[in-house]
């Protein structure tokens, strides 16, 4: 359904960091990256969408978080969610919403939720049953 997902930074640098740790959880590794804009992708498979880039805004304003917006990623299984969030608070994200079921979403969904280094909400969920 999606092509991409661009997520802004501040701090190209650090964003690398923490979402080569985060992601790495999942199995989505860094599949390209541009110095010179400064913007980096990150996928499962070169070429193949969908892909989550992360970048300094095209106008070199400052990147601000949305209120609202969030990209969530698909865990296999629960251990998985508790190890993203895990990866996450690490790498310097902040909590926003331990590891746990949700069941007023889905009667298996189990998640957890985070802020990136600029603010970005992120989710991991994993619907299978326990």
């Amino acid at each position: 359904m999606f092509s991409h997902v661009s997520l802004g930074t501040n701090d190209f640098g650090r964003a690398l960091v923490f979402y080569d740790a985060v992601l790495a959880v999942l199995g989505i590794k860094r599949l390209t990256t541009l110095p010179e804009h400064p913007a980096a992708g990150w996928g499962r498979v070169a070429g193949q969408q969908p892909q989550l880039w992360v970048t300094r805004p095209y106008d070199d304003g400052t990147a601000l978080p949305g209120n609202g917006p969030m990209v969530a990623f698909q865990a296999a299984d629960r251990a998985t969610v508790d190890a993203v969030h895990a990866a996450a608070l690490a790498a310097g994200g902040r909590c926003e919403g331990a590891p746990g079921p949700r069941p007023l979403y889905h009667p298996h969904y189990y998640g957890a939720y985070f802020r990136d280094l600029d603010g970005n909400k992120l989710h991991v969920v994993c619907r299978a049953p326990p």
